[in-house]
């Protein structure tokens, strides 16, 4: 059997490098953890997003019935100007007519 003997140098090499990969897992997990962080903040940020978009969309399907509703109203209150029109001309034909029944009434007075 032989003896395993390592130098001074080769020694200090070895604890070189496992200090450096100490360090560098340590780094990674510092890296790792930013990014979850990071993560979990953008998903929180989408969720609320995502909750304005559908509270939005709420809103824009409410506003487009009441826009429907009042389109309906203005088209009534149209309805109700011709009927209005209507009237007041066939209000204009009576009264001429009974202008002309008065006139024709005092030439036979």
């Amino acid at each position: 059997m032989g003896s395993a003997s390592i130098s001074v140098d080769e020694f200090q090499a070895l604890e070189q490098k496992v200090l450096q990969t100490v360090e560098l897992i340590k780094k990674e997990r510092e890296a790792r953890s930013a990014a979850e962080a990071a993560r979990t903040t953008a998903e929180a940020q989408v969720a609320a997003l995502r909750a304005e978009l559908a509270a939005r969309d709420q809103d824009i399907a409410a506003r487009a019935q009441e826009i429907a509703a009042l389109r309906q109203e203005i088209s009534g209150l149209g309805f109700a100007q011709t009927q209005m029109e209507s009237l007041l001309r066939e209000r204009e034909a009576v009264r001429q007519r009974v202008e002309e029944m008065l006139a024709r009434i005092e030439e036979v007075i």
